[in-house]
Order: C-alpha cells, then structure tokens, then sequence
C-alpha cells in the first residue's frame, strides 16, 4: 500500500501530478513536527542541531539517489522555485556577451514562464521545436546554441508525454559553446536511473511529491563550482550556502530524503512492474477501444506514462465521462487547456484535448489496470455514438 489513505472507487491514475505520501516517509517527517522542531539554523542548543542534522541526512539521501555530493543539492520550496533559481540566477550573473538562452517548445511552464520575460531585458529566448516523437532534433539544437549562449534547459523526461531527451548529447553541445546546461528532472526521479554526472548537466531541479513525497519541497543540483555563475534571486538570512534564504521546511526536507532513499531501493523493480501494466494498459486499450494512438515515442518512455489520443472524441466530454478513474488531459496547472506540449508535436487543438495521459504509480495494480480500460472503452464507445464530433468526421468519411 503506497501510504496511509484508503483504497477508492475511483482509481488514480494521475501519479504525474502527484503522489501519495508514502507511509515510511509519512514516519519519517512526524517527530520533525513535534518533538525534533527547532530551526537548524539555531547553533546554539539541541533543538537547532537535531533539526540540522535531519536535514543534512535527507541532503545526503537526496544526493545519493542522483550521484551528486550532498553539498551540491540546495533545498527549496519545489522545482518551481529550483528552476526560476538556476534561470534567474544564471541570467543575472550572465556577463554581457551571453544574453542567450536556449531550451524546447514542451517544457514545462516552470520552465517556459521564467525564460520568456528575460525577452523584455535584451534576452533571446530559443525555444527549440521537437519531431512528432516529442524528441529533439540534435542538429536544430546544435545549430540553436552558440557562444552567447548562457544557458541550455531540457526537461530529462516529459511530464505529459513521458519520453527520455537524449540529454547528455544535448549537453555536449550546450559545453561545446561555454554554456550552462540544466534540466528539470521532476517527472525523472526515483522512475528512471538519474546520474548528473553521466548527464553531463550543471543543474538539475527536483520535486519531493513526485516520488511519495510531500508538496512544497524540492531542491536545485549546482554542480560544484556552477554557484559562482549563479545569482540568488531569493536573498535573507544566507541559508543554503547564500544560495537560497528562508527558513527550511524540515518536515518536508526529512520527508524528501526519505521518498528518495525507499526509491532507490524500489526503483528496478517497480519500473519493471509498472513498464508491464503500462503495456498491458496500452494493448487492452488497443484491443477494445480502436482508433487509438499513442502520443510522442513509445521508447524511451518513464515506464508508468501512457498518454493516447482517441478518434472522433470531443475532449471535456471524455473527462466528464470518466466517473471511475482520475486520469488528465496534460499537466496539472493547465488541464483546462490544450496541451502546449501535444500542440508541438503538431495535433490540433481536437486532437490534444482528445488526449488522455495515464499516470501510473506504485499503488497501481493489474486489477485497476483492466477496470480503467474498461472504463474508458465503455465512455469512449458511447460518446462516439452520440457525440457530433464523431458524426462530422464519419460524416467526412462517407463523402
């Protein structure tokens, strides 16, 4: 059982947007509430070194599950806040022939929303488009970076569509130039193997609540040496080596470490798990719903993702229609638009927003796998014989 909530009717299948807490990471945070909560800032009585010393072991945890040493992970308050950090802090520490940044039309919005106002300040801002895989093209990437260019940003694996960027080639050609190279590896961590150093990046932004852990807390990899390029956009009381002020969220901190020490020990064998109900999602759907098509590569994929599209569907109807699984249409913060992310790999607006993405996670079980295709193909069957989206395209067919 992933943690301590109940089993539902409704089955969730939305482990991209978030996770439960685990149980054993629930354990972990509760004395952090309690009985172990000073500021680890305090230096002067226990209470201050017990909560340093929780935070540092979680620093270490995290570090390990990423092959990085524990003084190059800063703690912030989630990827969000880690990617505006290594995209202001770069921009603001950039000298004055480096006004460039480069990074991919499918990013996330944490990551498209801080590069695109740099425009207002003498930026340019490439956003590379990806082929219908999802992938990038290396030779349109090659050509985008230069030697003004500051900075290189590539998400290692989708948040919608799930594919895995060639990211240390990307990498290679971002270093070839003297740029920086960071990626958000939010949907990565704890699914997939994820080494900064085989990666070849510099920076690399995390989130503790897709792993089992709690929300509002992640952290920023700085490679060691990169923080003198980088500027601190969140200035105050010179916590995380001046990198990043605040007083840390130690609960959550704890929490964080403790969701990536259960990962590394679980991660082979749950990826192999969930490849196989992924699979076994994708056939049935196949098999008893047609016209289906699987959105951006089928390999390399995170092995719980699973995001489709189906024929003569009108897309709000078909999330209505789903009273028994919890499933989206993108991310999270935009599901009530059409995935920017299915639009760049060249759907129309129809297409994408009749798309679903299926977010697989260590709860999920071979039960609810053949219940949600059930599901889907009974909704999906009846909106097709009602809906007019599917009567105007058999209507296009029949001419």
């Amino acid at each position: 059982m992933v943690g301590p909530i109940g089993r539902s009717t409704v089955i969730y299948l939305d482990h991209h947007a978030t996770t439960p807490v685990d149980a054993r990471v629930l354990e972990a945070m509760l004395p952090y509430f309690t009985a172990t909560f000073g500021n680890p800032a305090s230096r002067t009585h226990r209470f201050g070194w017990e909560a340093n010393e929780g935070v540092e072991r979680a620093r270490r945890q995290v570090a390990a599950l990423v092959g990085a040493g524990a003084r190059e992970m800063v703690f912030t308050s989630g990827a969000t806040e880690a990617n505006h950090l290594a995209i202001a802090g770069v921009a603001a520490a950039s000298p004055a022939g480096r006004r460039h940044i480069v990074t991919v039309a499918t990013e996330h919005k944490a990551v498209l929303d801080p590069c695109r106002p740099l425009v207002s300040s003498g930026w340019t801002v490439t956003e590379l488009p990806v082929e219908a895989t999802g992938l990038v093209d290396l030779d349109a990437a090659a050509r985008a970076i230069t030697p003004g260019t500051a900075l290189v940003s590539v998400m290692l694996a989708n948040n919608e569509i799930g594919v895995l960027q060639p990211l240390a080639d990307i990498a290679r050609l971002a270093h070839a130039q003297g740029a920086l190279m960071h990626t958000d590896a939010v949907q990565a961590l704890g699914k997939v193997p994820v080494d900064v150093a085989a990666l070849d990046v510099d920076l690399a932004s995390f989130s503790a609540h897709k792993l089992y852990g709690p929300k509002g807390v992640g952290a920023l990899y700085v490679k060691r040496g990169v923080e003198k390029r980088l500027a601190a956009p969140v200035r105050g009381g010179g916590q995380e080596r001046g990198l990043r002020g605040g007083t840390l969220n130690v609960p959550g901190i704890v929490g964080f470490g403790a969701a990536c020490e259960v990962a590394g020990r679980e991660m082979p064998e749950e990826a192999r798990r969930m490849g196989g109900l992924r699979d076994r999602l994708w056939q049935l759907l196949q098999e008893r719903v047609g016209g289906v098509s699987m959105n951006g590569a089928e390999a390399p994929r995170l092995p719980g993702n699973l995001n489709v599209r189906f024929e003569g569907i009108e897309g709000e109807s078909l999330l209505v229609g789903l009273t028994e699984i919890a499933v989206s249409s993108g991310a999270a913060c935009t599901s009530a638009e059409p995935s920017h992310v299915l639009m760049a790999l060249g759907m129309g607006r129809v297409e994408a927003l009749a798309s679903l993405r299926f977010g697989l996670g260590r709860g999920t079980t071979a039960e609810d796998i053949d219940r949600a295709a059930s599901h889907v193909a009974d909704v999906v069957g009846h909106l097709r014989r009602t809906s007019p989206v599917a009567r105007l395209a058999a209507a296009g067919a029949s001419r």
